[in-house]
């Protein structure tokens, strides 16, 4: 059989938690076993059934790798704490000097608007007169170099339809073309004095009548 997988909830079941308890908590020591073995690492686990009973390995002593471990975690500690301090100084400095650039574009900006002029030197004012002329002469380019591109589309647009419409053209000219030539052609006009019928009409009596045959012309 297939084996469904199993969701990762707690089991609502307590003889069913149990087993499974008693189950992955075996397998869970046979993997730390063959890990410390296959490898040669020193590994340490302890657990904790629910009812509070405890069950552990170690590849030597329990003890000694909790010790280990935690004289790791101090020195560990206190690099992590000495690179945060300097971090955090790095941070703070950085931020002062974003906070600085800020403010001075702020001020940038009203001074180009035309506010807080009145703090303002001749050469900050001028220097302030030159950047707005070269603001509006690279608004001004733009500015050109946008109208030429519409221009050069409407100039497309504009070939286009003067092809489409000599297309038109030519079409409408072969039609009437054509409806003058079927204009044209010669028809038999059943009126017309030179068509006749040969008919068996007889003038006089009928020992003397003769045939009459309509004069050609």
């Amino acid at each position: 059989m297939v084996r469904g997988k199993t969701q990762m909830k707690r089991i609502e079941n307590a003889t069913s938690r149990q087993v499974t308890f008693s189950k992955r908590r075996n397998g869970l020591l046979k993997k730390a076993f063959e890990l410390s073995v296959l490898c040669d690492a020193e590994v340490a686990l302890i657990v904790f059934s629910p009812r509070g009973r405890l069950y552990e390995f170690a590849s030597s002593s329990v003890s000694e790798i909790i010790g280990r471990y935690r004289c790791h975690c101090k020195i560990n500690n206190t690099t992590t704490t000495s690179e945060s301090v300097e971090n955090t100084q790095h941070l703070k400095e950085e931020a002062e000097n974003m906070r600085r650039k800020i403010d001075l574009l702020e001020t940038s900006k009203r001074k180009f608007l035309g506010d807080g002029l009145g703090s303002c030197s001749i050469e900050e004012l001028e220097k302030i007169e030159q950047q707005l002329e070269k603001s509006v002469a690279k608004i001004r380019t733009k500015k050109t170099q946008v109208f030429r591109e519409q221009i050069e589309k409407l100039k497309e647009k504009e070939k286009a339809l003067v092809a489409e419409n000599v297309k038109l053209s030519e079409k409408a000219a072969k039609k009437s073309q054509r409806e003058s030539v079927q204009e044209a052609e010669p028809y038999v006009d059943q009126s017309s004095p030179s068509s006749y019928v040969e008919t068996e009409l007889f003038i006089g009596l009928p020992e003397t009548r003769t045939r009459r045959i309509p004069p050609k012309i």
